[in-house]
């Protein structure tokens, strides 16, 4: 009984709009015919699931997929190598409660909020006139030329993922600041008086120490990810070969429901593997202890 009503508040806010989603991923775009209604004569279909046909082989879903495959692979590790490096070098300052409320700032600000001021930041303004963007002004006043850091489709995304490093480097910085804080100091003072240097006491005995709690920000972080959409759609809109599944699936809802609760159970697939091995770690760390 004492479960029953966090059982209802689930059941009525997680498990029917969970199935009502696939449900819809299998309709076409009014929600009321089968998806294999809109199958066009002559070309590929998967019946029930031209839905997913779509969402897997059409060129600019293939383009999102391929934009959030890269902010996985480049920009956890750099999030998560930016945290350390900050826990590291805080926990070793005079003033380090001052420093970690400075590096974790950003982590309070809205994703929305953080692309308006990034878009600030990354200003560009063509036709020769004074730039106003604090990047382009510092190399122009060096005197070189403006970049056009969002509008360019090579570098555009890396722009972003900048702007994603900035938002949680204090997150990842306090995950594991708190772990380096549990770490013996008698290990590591150990370690030193064996002749270990720093570089040495650090990979081979704090780093696989705190491995776990790398592990849990690593994760957190993917999940976070794949769901990425403020900072995308405030600052290009998904344009200049930006476009994210999630700001893919914002585009289509309007216009194609089926298609649009297609991405969104494709979402729910990548983050569930994710999941379950998150619940298999922290179980077999509760069962170690």
């Amino acid at each position: 009984m004492y479960l029953l009503p966090a059982f209802l508040m689930m059941a009525v806010f997680i498990i029917y709009p969970t199935i009502a989603t696939i449900r819809l991923s299998f309709l076409d775009n009014t929600g009321t015919n089968s998806a294999a209604t809109t199958c066009a004569a002559g070309q590929p279909c998967w019946g029930v699931f031209e839905n997913y046909r779509y969402a897997l082989t059409n060129p600019d879903m293939l383009i999102a997929l391929r934009n959030n495959a890269l902010w996985l692979l480049l920009m956890v590790p750099a999030t998560v190598a930016g945290g350390l490096f900050f826990a590291i070098l805080a926990d070793r300052v005079p003033y380090e409660k001052l420093a970690k409320s400075i590096i974790f700032m950003p982590v309070a600000i809205s994703f929305i909020g953080a692309g308006i001021i990034w878009r600030f930041v990354y200003d560009f303004q063509s036709g020769g006139g004074a730039q106003i963007g604090i990047l382009n002004g510092i190399i122009t006043g060096l005197g070189g030329s403006a970049v056009t850091w969002l509008s360019n489709p090579a570098i555009s995304n890396f722009s972003l993922m900048i702007v994603g490093v900035w938002l949680w480097a204090g997150f990842c910085m306090t995950m594991l600041s708190a772990a380096i804080k549990n770490v013996p100091s008698e290990i590591l003072e150990a370690a030193r008086v064996d002749g270990a240097n720093e570089w040495q006491v650090f990979w081979q005995i704090m780093f696989p120490t705190i491995l776990p709690s790398v592990i849990v920000v690593s994760t957190t972080l993917s999940i976070i990810i794949l769901k990425i959409f403020d900072v995308v759609y405030v600052m290009t809109g998904g344009n200049y070969g930006t476009e994210v599944i999630a700001n893919r699936m914002f585009n289509l809802i309007v216009t194609n429901t089926g298609r649009s609760t297609a991405l969104a159970v494709l979402l729910i697939v990548l983050t569930i593997p994710i999941m379950i091995f998150n619940i298999k770690r922290f179980r077999k760390e509760e069962a170690s202890r």
